[in-house]
């Protein structure tokens, strides 16, 4: 498995990336999404009370019944042997089940396996690459499928209290405990961009939860028992003996919001369409004091800056301006830098990605304030959907 990486995207749309098993390739459309169905919300009950070891126990037996182990299937593994595992959970009683894509790449066949011991051969209905999702199906008895509430993760904040519960290294129900770390993080995704590179994915939620190799797709919970985020990624310096990441206490998870967005789409048509700037720009680490002199920007500049516009897309039909050539690697002065989005400060590269992909979508028309040698411009724009 390859090495989990923090990197900032250099493509201003919006994606995922590393993680504890190879990636997929699939994304498509829908608008508005509806409603995702769940079980009723559990009501919050009094941190200090669930804070205790008491609390903790009776969040885990309440939850874990609607945790899965997911097994993977297919070549070049013989028939009887798993290509892979991962983690899952239960969102509804029509037996849909939400799980990382890169769990169920390659897979011929998908076994779920429930808390209870009871196994099960799986649909897979679609996959998302842009946010790592996917959704499986299983014809189980009613009795099997346990629906854990989804949380709204926009109320997610840093130093919060939460729970992993998933499969590292294949033991099933494991139960780990720690905060988020940050919002607002940014991964690379396995969508690959015309041109080279890949797409970004915003918005993650950083936790120093333990989550290991096989946490993937598993529920991330407040302390309330409600769904946050579906870890799926680490970073890593430090690696089994197989050769598997281990936890660093640098974990990430796609918040639970944008699995409200993309799991309705994927059930009704298999895929999910994310909305798209075509700008490439430096990251939140390459803004440098340096940078910033090489590019004859004042030391106090905030935003995204844009190296290059893409021919034909959303923002060179807006008139927004790149530094120069999207094939060049060395960066010139000259470029347009976001300040807002539709009136909304925008501070780095994470502010933009986050705003894209939580909320606006494919058709929007948003605006971008820029400055262009020191003078603001505000520029409207109709989003496209990523190709």
């Amino acid at each position: 498995m390859a090495r989990a990486k923090l990197t900032l995207a250099a493509l201003a749309v919006a994606s995922l990336a590393c993680s504890f098993f190879p990636s997929a390739k699939v994304a498509a459309p829908t608008a508005q999404p509806a409603p995702l169905p769940t079980a009723a919300a559990v009501v919050e009950a009094p941190p200090e009370l669930l804070l205790a070891p008491e609390g903790l126990v009776e969040l885990y037996e309440r939850v874990n019944p609607g945790v899965v182990t997911i097994y993977v299937f297919g070549p070049p593994h013989p028939a009887n042997i798993p290509l892979g595992q991962g983690s899952g959970f239960v969102i509804d009683e029509q037996g849909h089940i939400v799980t990382n894509q890169h769990v169920v790449e390659g897979a011929d066949e998908i076994e779920v396996d429930f808390a209870s011991g009871f196994k099960a051969w799986a649909t897979l209905l679609g996959t998302d690459p842009d946010s790592d999702l996917a959704v499986l199906r299983v014809d189980v008895p009613a009795a099997e499928l346990v629906p854990i509430p989804l949380g709204d993760s926009d109320s997610v904040r840093v130093g919060q209290q939460v729970v992993a519960i998933g499969n590292p290294f294949g033991l099933s129900g494991t139960m780990t405990v720690g905060v988020v770390s940050a919002i607002g993080r940014v991964l690379q995704s396995e969508h690959q961009a015309p041109g080279g590179g890949a797409f970004s994915a915003g918005d993650l939620i950083q936790t120093d939860a333990a989550i290991n190799p096989g946490n993937s797709g598993g529920p991330l919970l407040n302390l309330s028992g409600q769904v946050i985020g579906i870890n799926r990624a680490i970073t890593t310096e430090s690696f089994s003996s197989s050769g598997s990441a281990v936890n660093s206490g640098v974990g990430f998870a796609v918040p639970v919001n944008i699995l409200r967005r993309v799991a309705p789409a994927i059930i009704q048509t298999g895929s999910y369409d994310y909305p798209y700037l075509g700008i490439t720009s430096l990251g939140d680490s390459n803004l440098n004091l340096r940078q910033l002199e090489l590019l004859q920007l004042p030391p106090d500049t905030v935003g995204v800056y844009v190296t290059c516009v893409v021919r034909d897309g959303p923002a060179e039909k807006a008139g927004l301006i790149g530094a120069g050539d999207c094939g060049a690697a060395e960066q010139r002065p000259g470029g347009d830098v976001i300040t807002a989005i539709d009136g909304q400060p925008v501070f780095s590269f994470s502010d933009l990605i986050s705003y894209l992909v939580t909320e606006v979508g494919v058709g929007d028309q948003i605006v971008l304030t820029v400055l262009r040698d020191g003078v603001p411009l505000d520029l409207a724009l109709i989003l496209e959907a990523r190709p």
